[in-house]
């Protein structure tokens, strides 16, 4: 059983930016991969970005250029760097962690920008 806890969430204006964080209660350095996902009020859950454990990374497409997933496995913590922030990523942030076919989940930390 991994457990995730999100935080880093917050309101800020449009154009700022955020640092997520997702504290695994484990090691994550053999995890097939680690992903941030997000919710925004009546849609469905959509993936931010995810990185594996090779290293590659994958963005959704509005996010790219935006957005940069990291993680640090001595302290078995992912993170999402989110610069030039819009009204449309207001969501709440999970991250997921997928060690091989399971996958675990954060309850969330919320993100809201105004404009």
């Amino acid at each position: 059983q991994v457990q995730l806890v999100e935080s880093g969430g917050g309101l800020v204006q449009a154009g700022g930016s955020l640092r997520l964080f997702c504290a695994a209660s484990g090691s994550i350095s053999r995890f097939a991969a680690m992903g941030w996902y997000r919710q925004a009020p009546g849609k469905q859950r959509e993936l931010v970005a995810t990185q594996t454990i090779g290293g590659s990374t994958n963005y959704r497409d509005d996010v790219k250029g935006r957005f940069t997933i990291s993680k640090d496995n001595a302290k078995n913590t992912v993170y999402l760097q989110m610069n030039s922030l819009k009204p449309e990523d207001t969501a709440v942030y999970y991250c997921q962690a997928r060690p091989s076919m399971i996958v675990y989940w954060g309850k969330g930390t919320q993100v809201t920008v105004s404009s």
